[in-house]
Formats: C-alpha cells, sequence, structure tokens
C-alpha cells in the first residue's frame, strides 16, 4: 500500500530563492507556474501559482510548493500550507528591506494554519547579507528556527529539510507527562 505525500511548502518574499530551493530539493522536474512579472519586483519572471516538485523520502513521496511571493497571490499560501508538514519561509539576507513583508507573510500562515516553520535566510554569499542569529532576533524567533543556506546548494537544502522534520516531529510528538511533586 502507498502512503499518501507529505507536503512541504516553501513560502518568502519575491526573490528570496523559493523556485531554487524547490528545483534543488526535488528529483523531478519541477512544473513552475510563472509568467512575466506585471510589475517591478526585480526580475522580469515571476511565479504566479506555485513551484512543484516531488522528493522520495524513506518510502513517502514529500511533495514541494513553491508560493508566489507578492502579495495578491496571499489566497495561494493558505492552500498550498492546507495539510502541509512543515513551511520554510525564505528570506534574502542581503535584503532586510523585505524582511517585514517576509514576517508578514509568516503571521499570515501560522495565525490561520499551526504548521511548523523554520526560516532559511538565502544570499549568505553577499557581503552585506545578515546572519541567521541576527534574523532571528529580527523576527523573534529562537535561533534554532532560522538557518542560512545556499538554496543552490543540495547538501545544505537537505540539511534544512532535515531540521524542519525534526521540528515537525518534535511539534507533534506528545508532551510528556508532568507529576505533581
Amino acid at each position: 500500500m502507498h502512503s499518501a505525500p507529505l507536503k512541504l511548502v516553501i513560502s518568502g518574499p519575491v526573490g528570496a530563492g523559493k523556485t531554487t530551493l524547490v528545483q534543488t530539493l526535488s528529483q523531478t522536474p519541477v512544473i513552475a507556474t510563472e509568467a512575466e512579472a506585471s510589475e517591478d519586483i526585480g526580475k522580469s519572471n515571476t511565479t504566479v501559482a506555485f513551484d512543484f516538485g516531488t522528493l522520495h523520502l524513506g518510502g513517502h513521496d514529500l511533495h514541494l510548493y513553491g508560493t508566489p511571493g507578492q502579495d495578491r497571490f496571499s489566497f495561494m499560501w493558505e492552500v498550498l500550507c492546507e495539510g502541509a508538514l512543515g513551511l520554510i519561509l525564505l528570506v534574502a539576507g542581503d535584503r532586510p528591506q523585505d524582511f517585514l513583508h517576509a514576517r508578514n507573510i509568516l503571521e499570515f500562515i501560522t495565525s490561520r494554519l499551526p504548521v511548523p516553520f523554520l526560516v532559511g535566510v538565502t544570499r549568505q554569499d553577499q557581503p552585506r547579507a545578515w546572519a541567521p542569529a541576527d534574523v532571528a532576533l529580527y523576527f523573534d524567533l529562537p535561533a534554532v528556527q532560522v538557518a542560512g543556506l545556499n538554496a543552490t546548494n543540495a547538501d545544505e537544502a537537505r540539511d534544512l529539510l532535515a531540521q524542519l522534520l525534526e521540528l515537525s516531529l518534535h511539534a507533534s510528538a506528545p508532551l510528556p507527562e508532568r507529576t505533581l511533586p
């Protein structure tokens, strides 16, 4: 019997590396729903529905969904996160002007759906990129929920995925029973 696929959502502002991370993790050709940008977003094409790839992981298929980064597609964030095993929110470490938008995306999703998440800080190779620890402070998150990565590096992408899966397992584990003294 084949088990139902698991779902991982990758979200964040435009240009944070969502499509790249889906492409890096996917073991199948990625289906991308890109269109020419209708406004100046710093690149010619942008995701308008979602990117989709798959990863076979320990007998399970993990479906990878990259969300669009623009607010006008925010309805897709909630649709894609429904039933998700976890969320990776990407922010470009060298674009602190996008951090508020990233935090708004995170709050939009997590206020509607209780999904375990990590923040991935991309573009760590850039000279003025914020360190993951500084991004954790900005987002008011524990340092373990924020990690730096190169979205094109398969090892770093898999490490981030493993970190999220560990977090997801801990989130779904029953709480230990408290004994009163």
